[in-house]
């Protein structure tokens, strides 16, 4: 347990507790400061506090950073695609069927295991079921994924996350011909009322997200488009585009209950990530190309 112990001053005087420790250490990210505080591990004054606290010059604030457990996740020897890797970071191309990181009943196979075999080395932040995991795309997503090494590339690329400045653009396959060549999907998404496994477009209620997309070509009744992720929300492109009457080809979550044509999975493959790199502070971008079943998909619907 690492103790850090911080003293507020006339700068810092109605400034919310989170945004205080998050300006005086950096290595601490606001969510990680949100967690610590609602577990009991700062206090302001001896008293245990609430994230949105103001302080005034001459509080004490105490944190407690528990040390970062070992990982205890499995190294597999599975192969898999690494695009790119240098001290800090790990960029993969994620195949169809695997799962990013174990969980309750899945704790095997998944591309965590896949890293940990080739590196032993990942970052903490988010326990040892996730380590080095910023980032997820689901299982029957294919395509590019960065993984981190070390905390602080951790924490360098999910503030990145946070503030909207990581390019994530995707390929997807939908049902139907959209109205426009260009558009933007604003629309909060949140769990699904009764169905506890899906998301939904939740007014008022869920949490802000933004899909940008164009198309890139016409397929008959079926549109290949290009989104591009403002927010990251879980399932996010799924539901903006079943919302909008365009389900994707081969979702069987959101899409038609009768598909008219079989797909082994959702038709959405991550196309290109971009980002600033933690310790260079270049920005560095990665493209993808479309895996062989969803080429085939296309070339079997131009012959139509």
């Amino acid at each position: 347990m690492n103790r850090i112990e911080l003293l507020a001053n006339s700068n810092d005087d109605t400034v919310r507790l989170d945004v205080f420790i998050s300006r005086k250490n950096q290595d601490l990210t606001r969510s990680y400061i949100k967690k610590l505080i609602e577990d009991g591990m700062v206090k302001v004054d001896g008293q245990i506090p609430k994230p949105s606290l103001k302080l005034k010059p001459g509080q004490i604030v105490e944190i407690q950073v528990p040390d970062i457990k070992p990982i205890e996740t499995a190294a597999q020897d599975i192969p898999i695609d690494i695009i790119y890797e240098d001290n800090d970071i790990i960029v993969v191309n994620k195949p169809k069927g695997m799962v990013v990181h174990p969980a309750c009943g899945n704790s095997t196979g998944t591309l965590v295991n896949a890293i940990l075999h080739k590196c032993n080395s990942l970052s903490g932040i988010n326990g040892v079921l996730r380590p080095g995991i910023v980032h997820r795309i689901d299982k029957d997503t294919t395509g590019i994924l960065v993984v981190a090494k070390n905390d602080n590339a951790h924490i360098s690329l999910s503030e990145q996350l946070k503030e909207h400045t990581m390019k994530r653009n995707y390929i997807a396959l939908v049902y139907g011909v959209l109205k426009s060549q260009k558009g933007t999907i604003d629309a909060p998404i949140g769990r699904h009322k009764t169905d506890r496994k899906r998301f939904a477009v939740v007014p008022g209620k869920g949490k802000r997200a933004v899909t940008h997309y164009e198309v890139i070509e016409l397929f008959g009744g079926y549109t290949l488009i290009r989104a591009s992720l403002e927010t990251g929300r879980t399932h996010q492109i799924r539901v903006h585009m079943s919302h909008i009457g365009h389900p994707l080809v081969g979702d069987e979550l959101y899409g038609p209950r009768k598909p008219k044509i079989k797909a082994e999975g959702q038709m959405l493959h991550a196309e290109t990530l971009g980002f600033i790199h933690p310790t260079t502070g270049s920005y560095i971008e990665f493209e993808s190309p479309l895996p062989e079943d969803f080429k085939k998909l296309l070339s079997k619907l131009k012959k139509l």
